[in-house]
């Protein structure tokens, strides 16, 4: 990660200097400091328990035989491989399987360019660095997957702590972006935040160019931008942000010298206009271009292939004979995409492999899945709806109207001040972020595979996270977010003096798990409401049963 690192000036509050903590800087109140270390302490417990979870499970639960890519392993393990692969085998699987064996041996068959190349180069740079002291007990592929435990706990940790920040500027709300940040270390999409899968990296580069450009330090966002597009195909559409941000930049130069009804002023703004529809040009070419030039890379590797298939190791070349997996050869024809209009190698893996496309999976066998993704959908059109309500005629104006005319909303069909519409998921500056999640949901219900909608936007928004904080906040009684937390956790004697048999139990409990109001509110399950048991209960259970099912080949989402 050092090279999203432009200097220590610029990275100031990201990941700069090692002489003080990178989160903790200076000027933080107090309270900030005690949040930023409740986040950063539950965070790192959840990997632990995510970890030591999934390997029970892993070594308890047999696994399911799926029609997965499943490659053979081209080097005799050893006794210490067994070991790493009976710890951490469970993050090997479904389409880990695709990232692993892409740092190993590269792009080799076709649908492999389904996954992009950050993640699995990210792999290779920390396996190669493990596997130079480490080679003597252990292959490059252990290696690997120890990689993939070190980049994801990392990367998630480092994300709670980036979310909260984002929070703190988004939402205008200490508290708010405290509970957000803990309920994301809960993420109903935990599972592949833990495995090896993109969505750890990704999260942190599409949370972190969002803060960035926050910040104003529009540069510093588009590379974040652009590494998350080398990351995930999604990424593309984060260049959304910075068009809306310097289209609002230009619209307030305008507003300003229209104010003035200073004549001479036009042309310099004529100017400024320029320039900013110049930044966003550049921008979003920089943005894009990891995703174009993977796909040239894609195109010259099937479509002016060098190689032979005689080139590769006999059990690659068996397991595509034997799944009809295509393999670059220069002695073959070439593929049907290479003679399309636009050859995207991309949109055809989508297409061909995995049956993506507009209504697809619309059908009567697919409704466990679309049960498994309807939380998510509940959740964002819900976002969505009361955000517009809220905020009709702001919403209409597509958000350029400026902050401070808000007087006309209602919430809870009664009247709030516009005082109050300034923090809070309701806030004017929420609602670029709304936008975004609310398009990557609608494609994930319609485009998708749908019970992919909860990692494809857990992932990629704060929606999800700013919202349920919400509804916590407006509905739960236990909570009293608009003022100091002044609750202390509960003692372990106030909650079991009813049932003395799981005293001693409790205690042991409360001295390994970190007190914060979240463990407070699963503690008080009984005394929250209906509200509280919903949101809670939807993050917790898909955090446990994504490590359960997953972790030994059983679908999920």
């Amino acid at each position: 990660m050092k090279g999203c690192v432009l200097s220590r000036k610029n990275a100031s509050g990201f990941l700069a200097g090692f002489g003080r903590p990178v989160y903790f800087q200076k000027g933080m109140t107090k309270e900030t400091r005690t949040d930023t270390s409740k986040v950063l302490i539950f965070a790192v417990f959840s990997r632990i328990v995510s970890l030591v979870l999934q390997a029970v499970c892993n070594l308890l639960i047999p696994d399911h035989e799926p029609d997965a890519f499943q490659p053979p392993r081209l080097c005799k393990p050893s006794k210490y491989d067994t070991v790493v692969e009976a710890l951490f085998g469970g993050l090997s699987r479904w389409d880990a399987e695709h990232f692993l064996f892409i740092a190993e041996h590269g792009y080799v068959f076709e649908h492999n360019f389904a996954f992009f190349p950050l993640l699995p180069l990210s792999l290779r740079a920390v396996a190669s660095s493990l596997y130079w002291p480490l080679g003597g007990w252990l292959n490059f592929r252990s290696c690997l997957l120890l990689s993939a435990v070190v980049i994801n706990s990392v990367l998630f940790v480092l994300n709670t702590v980036t979310l909260f920040k984002l929070s703190r500027l988004v939402l205008q709300d200490r508290l708010l972006a405290y509970y957000s940040s803990l309920l994301y270390s809960i993420t109903p999409a935990n599972v592949f935040m833990v495995v090896a899968y993109s969505e750890s990296l990704f999260a942190f580069l599409s949370f972190a160019a969002m803060l960035q450009l926050e910040k104003k330090r529009i540069t510093l966002s588009c590379i974040l931008f652009a590494l998350a597009t080398a990351t995930r195909s999604n990424g593309i559409v984060s260049a959304g942000f910075l068009g809306y941000s310097q289209l609002q930049n230009c619209i307030q130069h305008l507003r300003v010298t229209r104010r003035n009804k200073n004549t001479s002023k036009l042309l310099p703004c004529v100017g400024i206009s320029a320039w900013f529809f110049l930044l966003v040009l550049v921008g979003t070419v920089v943005i894009l271009l990891p995703f174009g030039l993977f796909q040239y890379y894609g195109y010259k590797v099937f479509c002016n292939p060098t190689r032979r298939i005689e080139d590769l190791p006999l059990a690659l070349i068996k397991l595509s004979n034997r799944k009809g997996y295509r393999l670059p050869d220069v002695s073959q024809e070439l593929p049907a995409w290479c003679f399309y209009q636009w050859p995207l190698l991309y949109s055809y893996i989508q297409d061909v492999y995995w049956n993506v496309g507009f209504l697809r999976y619309y059908k009567l066998r697919q409704v466990p899945n679309f049960l498994l993704g309807l939380p998510i959908i509940v959740l964002g059109t819900q976002a969505a709806w009361r955000y517009f309500r809220t905020k009709p005629w702001f919403c209409l104006q597509l958000g350029l109207v400026r902050r401070d005319d808000m007087t006309d909303n209602t919430h809870n069909d009664g009247k709030i001040k516009a005082n109050k519409l300034a923090q809070g998921f309701f806030s004017a500056r929420v609602f670029v972020y709304l936008v975004h999640g609310t398009l990557l949901l609608m494609f994930g219900i319609f485009c998708m595979h749908v019970q992919v909608t909860t990692r494809f936007l857990a992932s990629s928004s704060p929606i999800l996270y700013w919202y349920c904080t919400q509804l916590l906040r407006d509905n739960e009684p236990l909570l009293n977010l608009e003022s100091k937390e002044k609750q202390t956790p509960l003692s372990v004697k106030q909650q079991t003096h009813k049932r003395p048999g799981s005293f001693i139990i409790c205690r042991l409990l409360w001295k390994v798990v970190p007190r914060n109001t979240l463990t407070e509110l699963l503690v008080k399950w009984k005394q929250t409401n209906l509200v509280t048991k919903c949101i809670l209960g939807y993050f917790v259970s898909y955090w446990v049963l994504g490590l359960l099912l997953h972790c030994n080949f059983l679908p999920w989402t």
